[in-house]
């Protein structure tokens, strides 16, 4: 059959369509393949500047934590006066060594339970978050709630031989208060009056959104700790029984409930970030979790009663994980002791916001 006019008409118009889309079709693929090296540089200089950025901001916090400068005990060495230097080297051996001045054998007296000041205070009290002395001259005296009173260095020392050493009182005015005393005002001697310097006391330990547990403490302990301190808690000492080489835990020789270690908040940062002993606080072995439960594990043992009947006269003032009762909000003992605390902090934070709007009412009146 031979076409007409019409349809040849219409075969054109058919091809013409196929050959200009087929065209564009052509038109968009040389654009795209010109386009993939633009594409590709441009994503390359977004990836390199992305990689600069996050350089910078990595030499931006290594520069933060290169900048923070920690106390760092001056040199006894640099002491000219040779009586205030014998003082002083006195009461440094004597917070390294307090059991053989203080201890079962002391050869001073007999006063404490054979555990050494440094077992809480490490290197003589100059390791930075090793429960230092830096900042004690510099803020002594001063109000402390534990007591309700206004105490200076000696109620302090004090209540650390009386406590974390479950001993006796020294004489505030003997030879060996003073040369404690003169040692940890040497300490902080370059610290400015009321500040705190960087690295004294306790790095800041997050709270688990759990209770601590003692049954898993139990586990990291066997694992991590039994090795020195010995799988009954009781420590370790030669021979000559004068001191301990590592410190019992619990038991009779130990710290008693009324020192400051046996609040967890202050164990776990202690053994965060000193323990097992060599580490600090750049090079901690011991995870968040497992830091909270060995302390859970070792609090939860048997140690010495002190005597804590006259502690926190103002009840609203305990710390949040203050073991004993009675307390100033709905929170069981337990709860007190191990936890969850974030609950207890909120509380907490809410009871001192209503006390200081009601003063703020009042002193408006």
């Amino acid at each position: 059959m031979i076409p007409n006019e019409t349809d040849k008409d219409e075969l054109n118009q058919k091809l013409f369509l196929l050959i200009n889309r087929m065209f564009w079709v052509v038109i968009i693929l040389v654009a795209g393949l010109i386009a993939i090296p633009f594409i590709f540089i441009s994503d390359s200089k977004k990836s390199s500047m992305n990689i600069a950025s996050n350089s910078d901001t990595s030499i931006s916090m290594k520069d933060k934590i290169a900048s923070i400068v920690y106390w760092k005990a001056p040199d006894i060495n640099s002491i000219t006066d040779p009586d205030k230097k014998k003082q002083i080297l006195y009461g440094r051996d004597l917070i390294a060594h307090t059991s053989k001045y203080l201890g079962p054998a002391g050869k001073v007296m007999k006063i404490t339970n054979g555990m050494n000041c440094q077992n809480c205070h490490l290197e003589a009290g100059t390791k930075v978050f090793g429960n230092n002395y830096g900042s004690v001259a510099p803020n002594y005296p001063k109000f402390r709630a534990r007591s309700g009173t206004i105490e200076n260095i000696y109620k302090r020392v004090n209540d650390c031989i009386q406590r974390s050493l479950n001993g006796k009182a020294l004489d505030t005015t003997g030879k060996e208060m003073q040369a404690i005393a003169a040692y940890i005002n040497f300490l902080g001697k370059d610290v400015e009056k009321g500040k705190k310097a960087e690295g004294s006391g306790f790095k800041d330990l997050a709270y688990l959104d759990r209770a601590a547990d003692p049954t898993k403490g139990q586990s990291v302990f066997m694992a991590k700790c039994q090795s020195c301190h010995q799988s009954d808690g009781q420590g370790m000492q030669p021979g000559d029984k004068i001191e301990y080489v590592y410190p019992p835990l619990w038991g009779d020789h130990s710290f008693n409930d009324g020192a400051g270690l046996n609040r967890i908040s202050n164990f776990a940062k202690y053994v965060k970030y000193n323990m097992p002993l060599g580490v600090n606080y750049l090079s901690s072995q011991l995870s968040d979790e497992e830091a909270w439960d060995v302390s859970a594990f070792v609090l939860s043992q048997t140690r010495p009663k002190g005597n804590i009947s006259k502690d926190w006269p103002d009840i609203s003032k305990k710390p949040v994980d203050h073991p004993f009762g009675p307390y100033a909000d709905i929170y069981a003992e337990s709860q007190h002791k191990f936890g969850p605390f974030k609950p207890i902090v909120d509380a907490q934070k809410n009871r001192e916001s209503l006390v200081k709007d009601k003063v703020s009412v009042n002193t408006k009146k």
